[in-house]
């Protein structure tokens, strides 16, 4: 039973990934998955991770407790890093769930970031996507993008995937590049470059997350659970000494070959298609830029790629000057595709209602 289940999530999982490609016009990501104990090990909150029985799905929760997360067991120079989430629905203020590269427990004073951060809302308000990077510890200098999802993240699992090469980093969702940061000389140190390990936690930000902390978070409508399938690593594994291998001057010799294949892969080279489709999610959903925020910056960072047209559609604060208009959560077209996301779904709320049922078990022996 577990193996037909797993075999349904999996056929599933093709035909979303071709309908978000057929929706995009760009061609489908396709990179090898594995289990969770594989690359992966818990962080924290081990009582509130909850895995499937094939292992390939993990649950995160936050409750009164604690919130919860998980770490790849390798440190990666460069690499490509990726899963499917599926966000908690309802009440969600001062949520954060977090999918994101760091080597802050390694370089603590000049710590590397990549971010893709979720921010909960309260009922009838989408979750918001932040994106942000840091490189050689320059957190004053935040690079915040963010944007509301043209679907309801908490309906369907949809991928999302940070790519970094000594070039540049490009933020994926589903198979449409939202953002890409070139490597310039002008960026210096800000350029994440060391060797870093991959994070996916859920944790309580009321003081932050939700217009500034005005709205915290409601355990009444917990536990909040963000669910995570579809994981993948693709990078050269850092693991003999990240320390000394920063000292050495760069990566090691196999690392500078797969640091070469990735860069000419098909995941790496921005195409026309490409270039366009991150165009037009930008157009459609960038809520806000740290490039436009000249209260912050009164002069553009190096990286930024201002785009005259795109900059007229923003305050001198950085957001946007008037309301998106929303269209309704985007479905999926042909009966086929759509009972196969209903199967994929009904499937995945099993497995944690299960989990949960065994925890609670466990609890009251």
């Amino acid at each position: 039973m577990a193996a037909g289940a797993a075999v349904a999530s999996a056929t599933a999982l093709l035909v979303l990934a071709a309908a978000a490609a057929a929706v995009s016009g760009l061609q489908a990501i396709n990179v090898t998955t594995m289990a969770f104990e594989e690359g992966y090990a818990p962080l924290f909150g081990q009582d509130n991770i909850l895995r499937s029985a094939d292992d390939r799905t993990v649950s995160l929760l936050l409750d009164r407790s604690t919130g919860s997360g998980f770490i790849s067991s390798s440190m990666y120079q460069h690499g490509f890093f990726s899963a499917s989430i599926k966000l908690p629905s309802d009440y969600t203020a001062g949520v954060v769930v977090a999918f994101y590269t760091s080597n802050g427990d390694v370089f603590e004073k000049r710590h590397d970031e990549l971010d893709f951060e979720f921010l909960g809302n309260i009922r009838g308000k989408p979750w918001r996507v932040q994106t942000n990077l840091y490189g050689n510890g320059s957190v004053s200098r935040g690079r915040e993008e963010r944007y509301v999802l043209p679907f309801d993240p908490t309906t369907e699992f949809h991928r999302y995937s940070i790519l970094w090469t000594a070039a540049a980093v490009a933020f994926y969702v589903d198979d449409v590049p939202v953002r890409e940061v070139r490597r310039s000389a002008a960026m210096g140190g800000d350029f994440p470059s060391k060797p870093m390990s991959l994070y996916a936690t859920v944790w309580d930000a009321s003081t932050w997350a939700t217009s500034g902390g005005r709205y915290r978070v409601n355990y009444r409508y917990g536990p909040f659970v963000a669910s995570f399938t579809d994981l993948a690593l693709l990078g050269c594994r850092a693991d003999d000494d990240p320390i000394r291998m920063v000292a050495g001057g760069g990566p090691r010799r196999g690392c500078a070959a797969a640091e070469a294949a990735l860069r000419a892969s098909d995941l790496a080279v921005m195409t026309v298609e490409k270039q366009q489709a991150m165009r037009r999610f930008r157009e459609q959903n960038m809520v806000y830029s740290y490039c436009y925020d000249t209260w912050r910056y009164p002069v553009a960072p190096p990286e930024c790629d201002v785009v005259e047209s795109e900059r007229r559609r923003f305050k001198d604060s950085g957001h946007l000057r008037f309301a998106l208009r929303r269209r309704g959560p985007r479905r999926s077209r042909g009966g086929g595709a759509g009972r196969a996301a209903a199967a994929r779904a009904a499937a995945s709320r099993a497995a944690v209602d299960l989990a949960a049922a065994a925890k609670k078990q466990a609890a009251d022996m």
